[in-house]
């Protein structure tokens, strides 16, 4: 995992794409909290946000 981070980061400097390193972090942490809300009591209230 961390050979990927840091070939993708390598990626954003050689190629100035830094714009694309906080979409996929948001887009990584919304599918973590959707993985783990699953079947927790915490669901509707996420849910909700959606």
């Amino acid at each position: 995992m961390m050979s990927f981070l840091k070939e993708f980061w390598a990626f954003l400097r050689v190629r100035k794409k830094f714009w694309l390193a906080p979409t996929l972090i948001a887009m990584a942490l919304l599918g973590a909290l959707i993985v783990l809300s699953q079947g927790s009591a915490v669901a509707p209230f996420i849910y909700t946000l959606f």
